[in-house]
């Protein structure tokens, strides 16, 4: 499922495509209403967390949830190739969305409900990361299972989770109720840096320089997500700062990744580490 950069990344190109003209608004799969869209004025994209909302000068707003196949593409205008859930176009550009979770029109204030009802997005302004720690620390979960929580750390997904708390060289079975506001801070703070590059990027990069392949004298890693990183994806392999064998292990559905002798942290020092 993409995390929140993705999001993000694609709402920001719906507005510098589509923002103040008309488009036209399709559904050459059949299975979206499209008439009360096409023709108007497309506003803005939107994001939080994993939620995508396409704003119409019409009131009416697009609400997206990809899910775990679902997938955008901005490309020249051509005819729709394969099952097309919701197309829009200026004559130009063309985004297409297949496979979504979720595809559906909602009023502004059903949109502004899903905004409340979610956690804090480290990519947005407005975010409240005291809003997430209340929910951690009254919670015995472990905090890897707590990053995963979208009412917590709303667009934080598999990746981040697992090097944030590598990076700050925490235990992933800590209970939430054990992390202080200081560990918090810390971890908050770096998911802001780690999700807005990976905004520009287009990639998630989590290791620092003195870790990366040209310092260490070893070949980039090739992967579909692209971007280096510590611990995820990279069970049985060394770790790049003590060489021990990275591990993995289900938690509440999803492979969990770390290293057993970096992160035995309960809480972070005075200084939290810097990219």
């Amino acid at each position: 499922m993409p995390e929140g950069h993705v999001i993000h990344r694609l709402a920001s190109e719906y507005t510098a495509t589509f923002g103040g003209v008309e488009v036209s608004v399709t559904s050459p799969q059949g299975r979206f209403d499209a008439t009360p869209l096409d023709g108007s004025v497309f506003n803005h994209g939107e994001a939080v967390g994993k939620h995508l909302f396409l704003d119409f000068a019409t009131g009416d707003v697009v609400h997206i949830h990809l899910g775990l196949i679902g997938k955008i593409r901005f490309e020249p205008l051509a005819p729709p190739v394969g099952e097309v859930r919701l197309r829009l176009h200026n004559g130009v550009t063309v985004a297409d969305l297949r496979g979504p979770q979720w595809c559906r029109i909602i009023t502004p204030e059903e949109r502004d409900a899903v905004v409340a009802s979610s956690g804090p997005d480290p990519l947005r302004a407005d975010a409240e990361p005291s809003r997430g720690y209340e929910r951690v620390r009254r919670s015995g979960k472990p905090i890897a299972a707590l990053l995963m929580d979208q009412r917590i750390a709303a667009g934080v997904g598999n990746i981040f989770r697992a090097e944030v708390l590598y990076r700050h060289r925490l235990d992933p079975a800590i209970p939430g109720r054990d992390i202080d506001r200081r560990t918090w801070d810390a971890i908050w703070a770096d998911l802001v840096e780690l999700m807005h590059y990976a905004v520009g990027a287009g990639r998630i990069d989590t290791v620092r320089e003195e870790h990366g392949p040209e310092a260490q004298g070893r070949d980039p890693r090739v992967d579909r997500h692209g971007g280096e990183v510590y611990v995820y994806r990279r069970a049985g392999q060394p770790c790049l700062v003590c060489g021990s064998e990275i591990r993995t292990a289900m938690l509440e559905g999803r492979n969990m990744y770390w290293c057993g002798r970096c992160q035995r942290r309960k809480r972070v020092g005075r200084s939290a580490p810097a990219r």
